[in-house]
């Protein structure tokens, strides 16, 4: 077991992989080496919420690699955390027929940014007939705000979202409230400060890179074990009921006899039975379905259909879209493995300015997808027709990294005919943080029947292309009319029996 977990009678349990050292202490004890792999463990006096760091034998401290805590942020030490405590009840069965995701963004989803912000929303959306939340990552990363998809420490709950208490409630109250909890997760790379890990040993390979970085090297068990016994901790500690793994295309492992995430999926439902692994893919890779065996996996064809054609964009994945004839075959393709949408956290903030579809765009666009056969996912603000957009923001600390970024971000949309790159916002600026923080309301009534109308509709899906700008979808005596002109939905029951 990797990190610190506390054993009774004033213990601690520490185990650490460090192959890079000789010897390694924790609170002035030195851990024993274990094995042949660069493991050291040992049981050391220290109270259930220790702060710690390891010390290798050329005198650099670290945090620990597996910390459950990290109060003070990356560059400080971590804490031990007895996650045994934490008393959260189960949560709901889960099947994709009836699954209804919510992806949102803790630190904008309320004022106060936290998880107890996000608590006290949760009756509002179990009550609109939202089935489970989908956390953006919540592991540690520099700073206090951004994405998530550059955690460091992947075992600890942010410190400025309330740690590992404000995340175990939440989860706890998403539960009391009927709403399952999916959090996305992150295995392909590491964020900036990432040689705080590889001080210990060679998480990532050096021949391999992805978009954000060297590759994770999951070529060695203890690498393995870093990101597996992750998937379990969060399933079997905090009782999430599924994970949402990010960029699965972006981590290899094609050497090793079983793919790191087919071992995944087997040991998660091994502590978790019943837990749901759904992954992020390229269109039309379906290993996760396949070879891995994961529940589902993200389709973004009908998003990009959608968009280009209630947008008239053709830049960048657009180019290949732009017809009735390409929504008609997306929703044609759709089914409940794959997660579909009209808009999500990268189609949204990956935009130069974040912007979001219009309400009107948003409505039709969301229309269709909730009456697909695919998985709907809704995106923070869409039940209500948010309009303050959802931006790129980062808080890095290391000047340098913050440089780079701003810079790639404008290199990013040079080509972009649509986007000015001197206007670009500032991800290091706090306001470009602000400007994405909801406005929220109640969901809207149209939402909230197309939720109630969702889990009445018969499996099959007729679709009719009437015109050039008018497309008909049929599920049982159910018709939707999607008038790309007017840019409208309109529901109809038709009399079957005639």
């Amino acid at each position: 077991m990797l990190g610190a977990r506390p054993v009774g009678d004033g213990l601690v349990e520490f185990g650490v992989w460090a192959p890079r050292a000789r010897a390694v202490s924790v609170l002035g004890s030195a851990l024993e080496p274990s094995g042949d792999e660069g493991m050291f463990s040992g049981r050391v006096a220290a109270s259930s919420a220790a702060d710690y760091v390891f010390t290798l034998d050329d005198g650099r401290e670290w945090p620990d690699p597996c910390s459950r805590f990290q109060p003070s942020g990356v560059r400080a030490p971590s804490r031990v955390v007895d996650l045994a405590e934490s008393s959260i009840r189960d949560g709901p069965t889960l099947d994709l027929e009836h699954l209804v995701l919510y992806e949102l963004h803790v630190g904008t989803f309320s004022r106060d940014g936290t998880f107890d912000g996000v608590r006290r929303r949760l009756g509002e959306l179990a009550e609109a007939g939202i089935t489970a939340i989908e956390l953006m990552p919540v592991a540690t990363f520099p700073g206090d705000r951004g994405w998530g998809y550059d955690g460091l420490y992947i075992y600890a709950p942010h410190p400025a979202y309330g740690g590992p208490a404000g995340f175990a409630r939440l989860v706890d109250a998403a539960h009391a409230a009927g709403l399952a909890v999916i959090l996305d997760v992150v295995y392909n790379h590491l964020g900036p400060g990432g040689e705080a890990l590889e001080a210990f040993g060679p998480y990532l390979r050096a021949e391999s890179d992805t978009l954000w970085g060297k590759a994770i090297d999951f070529r060695s068990i203890p690498v393995r074990e870093w990101a597996i016994q992750n998937a379990e901790m969060w399933l079997r500690d905090y009782k999430v009921d599924g994970l949402r793994l990010d960029a699965t295309h972006a981590i290899h492992d094609d050497e090793s006899a079983v793919h790191v995430l087919r071992e995944l999926a087997e040991r998660a439902r091994h502590v978790r039975p019943g837990a749901l692994l759904i992954s992020e893919m390229e269109i039309g890779d379906l290993r996760p379905l396949d070879e891995w065996a994961h529940d589902a996996q993200w389709e973004d064809s009908l998003h990009h259909a959608l968009h280009a054609l209630l947008t008239g964009e053709r830049e960048g994945y657009y180019a290949a879209y732009g017809s009735l004839e390409d929504v008609k075959a997306a929703l044609e393709r759709s089914r409940p493995q794959f997660v579909v949408c009209a808009q999500n956290h990268d189609q949204v903030g990956n935009r130069a300015f974040g912007d979001r579809l219009t309400p009107a765009q948003d409505r039709l666009a969301l229309s269709a997808v909730l009456f697909s056969r695919g998985t709907p996912l809704v995106f923070m603000g869409e039940e209500y027709g948010e309009k303050k957009p959802f931006q790129f923001f980062t808080d890095h600390l290391d000047p340098a990294i913050a440089k780079a970024t701003r810079e790639g971000r404008r290199r990013e949309f040079a080509d972009w005919h649509a986007f000015g790159t001197n206007d670009i916002p500032d991800p290091q600026a706090p306001s470009t943080f602000e400007a994405s923080q909801l406005e929220p309301r109640r969901p809207a009534r149209w939402f909230r029947e197309a939720l109630r109308l969702r889990r009445q509709l018969p499996g099959e899906l007729e679709t009719v292309i009437l015109d050039e700008q008018r497309l008909l979808l049929r599920r049982g005596r159910y018709e939707l009319l999607l008038d790309f002109e007017a840019v409208t939905a309109e529901l109809k029951q038709r009399d079957v029996a005639a």
